[in-house]
């Protein structure tokens, strides 16, 4: 197959163009080559071309395509609402621009990358109440100590649960809204091109090739700079919030699968988790960072942000039936590599 890869020189698209040629496709890797993602002055891949979906023209590299990949994004929090702007003018604008050459260029197959931050926090049971959303956390609970959410209607404890990918949208940050809106913009263009996309959610990636010390660095990657400068990570509550974390080699082979078999899939959009399976917490990944790598221990330290997400965990069982696809690294053993896999300098 001939695939138009956006993103190609980001974190997760190097190792999907990788995979894919791996696989013998063709691969037509862009790249916007951000500043807040590669830097102001580093140097440039020049098998990959330097393309912004915002304003370039778009229309001659989608010429003989099979297939598109579509991982360009402005990523990180995006907590401020300042932010709002930059996330839908990159993300949405430039996705809606990208939709429509393909549309003028008859591609009809789109596989996109989208994220687990489109749920808000994840999802709980009560024992009185069933199967609730979280209720906003009050300051007065978080000041206390008391991190993990309440039920919306009685306001008893909750326990999370596994999400499924018909759990509704309830995006908290500027990342996660201008997130939403692609997979919107993706089903609208499916509906009036009778063309088909799949959505790939991407849970907590992570693995060699991270960006490092950047706004578009994870929590796995700041923790793991912490440990390599010598200081403990530090560990914002008490450390016990639950997270799935997938190494950036499984997301890659997710997303060649998707690639092969988007054409198999009917009109529409079909959304798919993308996780490991294998829940584990903050404090427990900090630890196993620290320890891999000869480190000082996390420092849990009860700071928090109102703002971020307690728990969310997602499973994986659409994506193993219906892709074919079950992550074959654990976070203990993928995790424990990352305390020496090389990161990416900005």
């Amino acid at each position: 197959m001939r695939i138009l890869l956006t993103g190609a020189a980001g974190f997760i698209g190097g190792h999907i163009r990788s995979r894919a040629v791996e696989r013998g496709h063709e691969v037509v890797a862009l790249d916007a080559y951000l500043p807040q993602a590669h830097g102001s002055g580093g140097a440039h891949d020049s098998t990959i071309r330097r393309l912004d979906l915002r304003h370039d023209p778009l229309d001659e590299v989608l010429e003989g395509i099979d297939a598109v990949c579509h991982q360009a994004a402005m990523v990180g929090n995006g907590v401020d609402a300042q932010d709002l702007p930059d996330y839908a003018e990159h993300n949405d604008a430039g996705t809606a621009r990208l939709l429509a050459a393909m549309s003028r260029a008859g591609v009809r197959d789109l596989v996109l990358a989208s994220s687990m931050v489109v749920y808000g926090d994840g999802r709980y049971t009560c024992p009185a109440d069933g199967d609730v959303p979280p209720a906003t956390r009050g300051v007065e609970d978080l000041a206390s100590g008391r991190y993990d959410p309440r039920c919306p209607v009685c306001a008893g404890e909750i326990a999370w649960r596994a999400i499924s990918e018909d759990t509704p949208f309830l995006p908290r940050t500027s990342y996660a809204a201008s997130k939403v809106a692609q997979e919107h913009y993706a089903g609208a263009w499916c509906t009036l091109d009778d063309a088909r996309a799949i959505a790939l959610r991407y849970h907590n990636v992570y693995g060699p090739g991270m960006p490092a010390d950047t706004p578009y660095a994870g929590v796995a990657a700041i923790f793991r700079s912490a440990i390599a400068r010598g200081e403990a990570p530090k560990v914002f509550e008490d450390g016990l919030q639950v997270r799935d974390f997938v190494h950036v080699s499984d997301v890659a082979r997710v997303n060649v699968l998707a690639i092969e078999q988007v054409a198999m899939h009917p009109a529409g959009l079909t959304p798919y988790n993308v996780a490991s399976g294998h829940p584990f917490t903050i404090g427990e990944m900090a630890a196993t960072l620290s320890a891999a790598a000869g480190g000082t221990p996390p420092e849990v330290t009860g700071d928090y942000r109102r703002f971020d997400v307690r728990h969310v965990v997602a499973s994986p069982k659409a994506a193993s039936e219906g892709l074919g696809f079950t992550a074959e690294i654990a976070p203990e053993v993928g995790l424990a590599q990352l305390a020496t896999d090389p990161l990416r300098p900005r």
